[in-house]
């Protein structure tokens, strides 16, 4: 299956929500508002997509925003299985919060744990939102937002300067 087969699976699943597509190259995003989120993920998943490959964030700073995208595919259907179709939404950096959608794929647990962690999104409902990898002390300061500022370390030298 294509990618133009895959987009048409998608809007069918999607009808009636309304969505900002986004193409990239080898993947399409569908873009729905937080509140039509969980609604889009169920009908995704209907149509064949059962698991969520990978979850990403990008931050907007300048606009103030998050866009959260999950990536998903399907293993169990060998037509989708070399497809991957993105569903998110966008939520405000100053208060982001939104639906979990480990309810319609449990593969996305790990994945908002990760993200809530490095970039401070509080996933509504979550069953075990809690640090997977940071310290409390590095968590509280996101990490992954642009906004974070790495401390630069001294160079080590480990041989003598020649000359």
């Amino acid at each position: 299956m294509d990618l133009a087969q895959a987009r048409k699976i998608v809007e069918e699943a999607l009808s009636g929500i309304e969505a900002r597509v986004e193409e990239g190259r080898g993947f399409i995003e569908f873009i729905v508002s937080k509140e039509n989120l969980v609604e889009a993920a169920s009908r995704l998943k209907k149509a064949g997509f059962d698991h969520v490959k990978s979850l990403t964030v990008v931050d907007y700073k300048a606009e103030g925003k998050f866009k959260i995208v999950y990536y998903v595919s399907s293993y169990l259907n060998e037509d989708l299985a070399g497809v991957i179709v993105g569903i998110g939404t966008e939520v405000p950096r100053d208060n982001p919060k939104m639906p979990t959608l480990v309810y319609v794929w449990r593969s996305a647990e790990f994945q908002e744990r990760e993200v809530f962690e490095f970039f401070g999104i509080d996933f509504e409902d979550h069953p075990d939102l809690r640090l997977l990898l940071l310290t409390p002390q590095v968590a509280e300061k996101r990490p992954l937002r642009k906004d974070f500022i790495v401390k630069e370390e001294p160079i080590i030298r480990t041989t003598p300067p020649t000359g």
